[in-house]
């Protein structure tokens, strides 16, 4: 990632997760013009299967760069998708679920805006949603503002004038918008990789809260998701 982009190339990097909002958002990126460089996080988290979904996704977008980074949280634990805490198949409630990383959207956008100073870009897309979501805090658009301004403060980029633009443009969409999205971008949604608790199989379990999400979305949408479900609630 070694030097500036030429003033024509327009760069952009986006938190590659493998998972459909990920994709969807990489997806746009690529529609408004810009030169994908993709940022995954192999975190130790349980459905790692999202990291191959990740290399499928920017194989397919024509990502120029595709960096996986080793940063292992299961060391801190406290997630359900990092240590031995059953991932919850009961449906969403109004608490902040297990599934919650303690400050993941914290680090890895720290990781992807070091990622982007170092490709010379200003731009990074990250698929957070404040709609159709589990409730993580760190998906809310005041903390994509706060740190926005913090990495301006916080990087040799931003104290010279060239701020960073992290550009969320799935914030207010509704998971069945996301699914729309899909379809308009021509993206096979078996592409992205969704589901907490895969089943031994390699199936997507369909109970977990993030399968109920897509499942739901998709459902509202009209639209058929090409993955393959354990169960579809």
């Amino acid at each position: 990632m070694e030097g500036a982009p030429d003033g024509d190339t327009k760069i952009a990097v986006i938190l590659l997760s493998g998972g459909l909002d990920s994709m969807v958002a990489a997806a746009i990126a690529r529609e408004q013009g810009f030169v994908l460089h993709a940022l995954s996080i192999d975190y130790g988290q349980r459905h790692r299967r999202e990291l191959l979904a990740a290399q499928q996704i920017a194989r397919h977008l024509g990502a120029v760069r595709h960096t996986e980074l080793a940063l292992d949280l299961t060391g801190f634990g406290g997630s359900a998708l990092t240590s031995a805490i059953d991932v919850p198949k009961t449906g969403l409630t109004a608490d902040i679920p297990v599934t919650y990383v303690p400050a993941r959207n914290l680090v890895f956008l720290s990781l992807t805006v070091a990622c982007a100073e170092a490709a010379g870009a200003q731009d990074i897309f990250i698929g957070v949603n404040a709609l159709d979501y589990s409730g993580y805090p760190d998906c809310r658009p005041e903390f994509i503002a706060s740190f926005a301004e913090t990495a301006r403060l916080a990087t040799k980029a931003g104290v010279e004038g060239r701020p960073f633009h992290i550009h969320t443009p799935l914030q207010y969409l509704s998971k069945a918008d996301i699914a729309r999205e899909c379809a308009r971008l021509g993206l096979d949604p078996a592409w992205s990789w969704s589901c907490y608790d895969p089943t031994d199989e390699g199936l997507a379990c369909g109970r977990c809260d993030s399968c109920r999400l897509r499942q739901k979305g998709f459902a509202e949408a009209g639209l058929v998701d090409s993955t393959a479900y354990a169960i579809h609630e």
